[in-house]
């Protein structure tokens, strides 16, 4: 999901708020610049686990042995699991407020990290360590899709990384608008449920969401989603800052451009919301792995192509 940033940079005896990344922002974006090294021509195929419907990637930090990284479109900022920020003796260099899906966390910033997948590297100018589940080292978040084109292969496991450059979009597909909230790409879409009218709204990508739709309580409300749905269960979601209480269910339909997804599975939030105001929620891997998903930031564009 996606998270809001506030940077505080620790000098002696001073602690100087940097920058705040609260709404929309390109301008902001910049200050998340990385330098990156890869082949100009070909794209670079890095071979991924499927954990649980989500993506899992191999990457060494400085040299290290490979560790476990998620792909989390979600993610404003390359994480690190803070026992491994200690072991690889990364510089401090301040202090990041995390906005997670049921409250807020702090987490230590770190400069000097370079992250090689495959045959590409690249340098996030920070990355923040945080407590994490020890089956997962890190997370992959925006430095990584705002220096490549990211296409992702549920199918055949892999990820390809493309030059934005170099990049020509294939003939086939469906390419679908992007806009961004901060990091996360946001698309339109379309709901059906039950018998009611079509119901159409925004939603954020989330590729660290291993769910099909995690609706906001306000948008649930609104369109009486839950009686509409008919048999639902008690359940939660997890995430930063702890847990959020929901009912699941499913819908009738989802429509991407011209794809549709039916019986598509949802969390109906009772309260908050995965995504920001004036967003339903967010699209998540159960409904993304039936496609091979091309992410690309720089033309703020999506593209789908169905999976046999």
């Amino acid at each position: 999901m996606a998270n809001q940033w506030y940077i505080r940079l620790a000098q002696p005896g001073v602690t100087l708020i940097f920058f705040v990344i609260v709404g929309s922002g390109a301008t902001a974006e910049r200050l998340l610049e990385t330098n990156v090294n890869q082949s100009a021509t070909n794209p670079i195929i890095v071979e991924v686990t499927m954990r649980q419907g989500r993506v899992v990637v191999p990457v060494c930090i400085n040299g290290s042995d490979p560790l476990s990284f998620l792909l989390d479109t979600g993610y404003s900022m390359t994480m690190l699991r803070s026992d491994h920020a200690a072991k690889l003796a990364l510089k401090r260099i301040g202090e990041v407020t995390i906005a997670g899906i049921a409250g807020d966390t702090t987490a230590d910033v770190f400069a000097g990290a370079t992250l090689s997948l495959g045959a590409a590297s690249f340098t996030p100018r920070r990355i923040a360590a945080l407590e994490g589940r020890r089956n997962r080292d890190g997370i992959l978040g925006s430095d990584l899709f705002k220096r490549f084109v990211v296409v992702i292969d549920p199918k055949g496991k892999t990820i390809k990384l493309h030059d934005p450059k170099e990049f020509a979009f294939p003939a086939d597909g469906e390419i679908v608008p992007m806009r961004f909230r901060t990091t996360t790409p946001i698309i339109h879409a379309t709901l059906r449920v039950g018998e009611a009218a079509p119901i159409e709204a925004e939603f954020e990508v989330d590729t660290g969401c291993d769910g099909g739709l995690c609706l906001g309580s306000e948008f649930v409300a609104a369109h009486k989603l839950v009686e509409l749905s008919g048999k639902t269960e008690s359940s939660f979601r997890r995430g930063v800052g702890g847990a959020a209480s929901t009912q699941t269910g499913q819908l009738e339909s989802l429509q991407l451009g011209n794809f549709v997804v039916k019986k598509p599975g949802a969390n109906f939030f009772a309260e908050g919301s995965p995504a920001g105001r004036g967003l339903a929620g967010h699209i998540g891997m159960e409904v993304l792995c039936q496609f091979e998903v091309t992410f690309d930031y720089s033309r703020n564009k999506l593209l789908l192509r169905k999976l046999n």
